[in-house]
């Protein structure tokens, strides 16, 4: 299933939302221009779990930031970029631009966080920006429970265009991140596919603990019932 739009309109430019989708694209194409050597920046700038812990300083510190704007490939930043592009407009409407920016890094923090914790021994570069994303997941959620996405899904190959409410396709997305995760633990793996979902479990479930601060004073004047437009 791929997320297209959803139908709940911003009432504001989302300006922060487009600064941070711009800076992970800008860096997604400045690593490609190192060629075979992109393999090094994602080693030195990803968040290694057992580097981290042996090694906790600024520098590794500073790795959980940086690990947010680096992508393995054009379908990592393309899903990620998508799900920040349809999400985040909305969130950001919600709790102001410097606000949104604070609650997406904290979200990746503590998406870091989590995965570290399950991956202390693991030494394979963690990237991407999903865990930061995952968060914004979470708040909007929250936020928008009333909200439908339209879906693309290929049924035999034939393409159908689906509207799906948003705590439907958000819920069952965090199911699957969520018993992947446990998958991990009973099989004593790291990740299947090379996919961090403990990171993703753990910035959505800072998001939703989050969100609320983060609104406070900054609510629409008017709501309408269903979250929508009266139109």
């Amino acid at each position: 299933m791929i997320p297209l739009k959803d139908d709940v309109r911003s009432r504001s430019f989302p300006i922060m939302n487009w600064v941070l989708i711009g800076s992970n694209v800008f860096v997604f194409f400045v690593t490609l221009s190192f060629g075979p050597h992109a393999e090094k920046i994602m080693s030195v700038f990803g968040v290694v779990p057992k580097r981290f812990l042996a090694h906790i300083g600024v520098f590794q510190t500073l790795t959980i930031f940086t690990s947010m704007f680096l992508h393995g490939g054009w379908a990592h930043i393309f899903s990620n970029m998508l799900a920040l592009y349809i999400f985040g407009d909305n969130v950001e409407d919600r709790m102001g631009s410097w606000r949104y920016l604070l609650f997406y890094l904290l979200c990746g923090t503590a998406a870091a966080a989590l995965y570290i914790f399950f991956n202390q021994n693991s030494t394979i570069p963690t990237i991407g920006a999903s865990g930061a994303i995952s968060g914004v997941l979470g708040a909007y959620i929250v936020l928008f429970p009333r909200a439908r996405v339209m879906t693309l899904v290929l049924l035999i190959f034939i393409p159908w265009f689906i509207d799906i409410p948003a705590v439907i396709y958000i819920g069952a997305w965090f199911a699957s991140q969520l018993l992947n995760g446990m998958l991990t633990i009973v099989n004593g793996a790291q990740g299947f596919g090379g996919i961090a979902w403990w990171a993703h479990v753990g910035g959505f479930m800072t998001g939703i603990i989050l969100v609320r601060l983060f609104t406070a004073g900054h609510e629409p004047r008017k709501l309408y019932p269903d979250e929508h437009w009266p139109w």
